[in-house]
């Protein structure tokens, strides 16, 4: 049934991707866009149609909504799906689609500008009778009220950007004397994520589930929701692995904030699949958070346990078609993980880890999904989110599709960059995560770090470098019976050498080649503030500047008490890895 007969997908890698599959089965033309640095990505090749909008900053391509729509219309697209992130949640860009002509695959845009703004939100729903955690609906305007409301709120708070999502603008504030610095950072990655740096202030509540409930509504009236999604493992407020159902939530408290969740929807006249994001405390009391106006990276989940295809409904709601089964007729079954395989070293902080990948290869067999955009030879461009893959099973139960997963993970394989795929095993076999408990404060600790770490070197390739020039060296060690065989990728000499050079060079800088006394950036990326200047006296463990890099903001501070010197970075300017931001000198220098 071709509802369409040819469809714009503005985004790129894996989403792009699964749209694609989506419509091709509809019988619906696929068109795909790509920046300068995407050339090679895997989506290009996976559309019917590719085009070229611009070079690889995200705002002068995938941002560029006078490129997209000149390109709808060169080829002759009759609508945009514009899967999630960039402009996914843009309002104007609807608006925009629809003056064109196209037909826009996702809510309304005045839901989109209602949900998009989270005060506003919090009073549509709080006026809707939907529970909110308590705190404003009003954008704060200084570090002073910050402070007056921790002391009225009770510490500790956060402080989100009104217009925020992904982990991105939230700032944990445990006392008075954070507020000034989490408030200008804040607001600070409000404008450079979302282009608004109003923030509003909430209570922030200690170790909660956070359970969202997907949402389907039709322009017919029709609303169902689909069931909850525990989401509580992330590392920096962002989400690393999903699950459906909760290991929280039983039949009451799964109709309950179902009912809560169509509410929510039904309360700003929504349309398409939305998720209804809520915090969930130890007494079960369910909190509004947000709204997503959009599909859910985690999406994968549900369909596994529904059978339903999420993007199929999107596509058929905005053709104008009613929902196609009733709140009755939804059955969930089994229990299903997704694991996303994102390019970080949860060793170092979960750092982004830009590069090529050198080799790949995906598990199978019963009961597992892989949504991906790459294969061997793929470059994760650092300009972007470093997500690689989503790692989804299906099991006929938790347990079941735990082990599944481990399975799974012990299968994957990706070379030449540093995943999350140890991080996950080493999570998976912890007690907390096997009792379905929250796993708070083991996350983002040193012993699972380490565990991560011993589990990826298990099978490790070298990384690759930029031009992939490489030679493979392959031998076996029989040990106890068992045949091991081990890989390296090695860099032809000319390359080995080059690089031998840059080390050499990057040491000569860091303080006549003492390299301990400089601090050099971990990543590449963007700098966004820099919080010293030279001849400052800092200690240990201080904000030297903050770097943003693959759509995350880190920080890079002191590794000792000294005074800085050599300071060779200002806010707005790029960064290599391992390029010297600094000196810290101590007297004895």
């Amino acid at each position: 049934m071709a509802v369409f007969s040819k469809i714009l997908v503005a985004n790129r890698g894996e989403i792009a991707i699964r749209v694609f599959r989506t419509l091709r089965e509809l019988g619906i033309g696929t068109v795909a866009v790509y920046s300068e640095a995407d050339r090679g990505s895997l989506h290009v090749a996976a559309a019917d149609e590719a085009y070229l909008i611009g070079p690889g900053p995200a705002a002068e391509s995938y941002l560029n909504q006078e490129r997209l729509l000149e390109t709808a219309k060169r080829a002759g697209a009759d609508a945009v799906h514009p899967g999630y992130g960039f402009l996914a949640e843009n309002a104007d860009f609807a608006r925009a689609c629809q003056a064109a002509g196209l037909v826009w695959i996702g809510p309304p845009p005045e839901a989109i500008d209602v949900m998009g703004s989270k005060t506003a939100a919090r009073e549509t729903m709080r006026a809707a009778g939907v529970p909110i955690v308590p705190g404003t609906t009003a954008p704060v305007e200084s570090a002073e009220d910050v402070r007056r409301l921790g002391d009225e709120l009770g510490w500790p708070i956060a402080i989100k950007a009104s217009a925020g999502g992904g982990g991105k603008g939230l700032k944990v504030v445990a006392g008075p004397g954070e507020a000034d610095r989490a408030y200008e950072s804040a607001r600070r990655e409000g404008e450079a994520y979302f282009s608004d740096p109003d923030v509003y202030v909430e209570r922030y509540l200690e170790d909660p589930r956070h359970i969202e409930v997907q949402i389907l509504a039709d322009g017919h009236g029709n609303v169902i929701h689909l069931g909850e999604r525990d989401c509580t493992i992330q590392r920096r407020h962002q989400k690393l692995v999903e699950e459906t159902p909760s290991p929280a939530v039983g039949d009451e408290l799964r109709d309950r904030i179902g009912r809560l969740g169509i509410d929510a929807a039904r309360a700003v006249g929504y349309r398409s699949a939305g998720t209804i994001e809520g915090l969930l405390d130890g007494d079960g009391n369910y909190f509004f958070l947000e709204m997503n106006t959009r599909i859910q990276v985690e999406h994968t989940v549900t369909e596994l346990v529904t059978g339903l295809d999420l993007v199929r409904e999107q596509v058929l709601i905005a053709a104008g078609e009613p929902l196609s089964l009733r709140q009755d007729d939804v059955r969930l079954t089994g229990h299903a993980i997704e694991c996303r395989i994102n390019a970080e070293d949860p060793s170092n902080g979960f750092l982004p880890t830009p590069g090529r990948i050198t080799s790949y290869r995906e598990p199978g067999g019963p009961g597992i999904r892989i949504d991906s955009g790459v294969a061997a030879g793929s470059e994760v461009v650092g300009l972007y989110d470093p997500l690689i893959a989503k790692l989804v099973v299906h099991g006929v139960d938790r347990e079941h599709a735990r082990r599944r997963m481990l399975r799974a993970l012990d299968e994957y394989e990706i070379g030449g960059v540093t995943t999350l795929l140890g991080f996950h095993r080493a999570l998976l076999e912890q007690a907390c995560f096997i009792a379905g408990q929250t796993c708070h404060g083991v996350v983002e600790s040193k012993e699972l770090a380490e565990r991560a770490d011993q589990l990826s070197h298990q099978q490790t390739t070298l990384p690759a470098p930029a031009d992939g020039r490489l030679r493979e060296r392959v031998s076996s060690v029989e040990l106890d019976g068992r045949l091991y065989e081990v890989k390296a990728l090695v860099p032809e000499p000319p390359f080995a050498e080059v690089a031998r050079r840059r080390r050499e060079r990057t040491g000569r800088g860091a303080h006549h080649g003492a390299a301990k006394d400089a601090v050099v950036t971990p990543m590449q990326g963007t700098v966004l503030a820099v919080e010293v200047a030279d001849g400052d006296e800092v200690r240990a463990g201080q904000v030297i500047c903050i770097v943003e890099a693959m759509k995350m903001e880190n920080e890079i501070t002191a590794h000792r008490d000294g005074v800085v010197t050599k300071l060779s970075v200002e806010p707005g300017q790029a960064v290599t890895t391992g390029q010297v931001v600094c000196v810290i000198a101590q007297d004895e220098d």
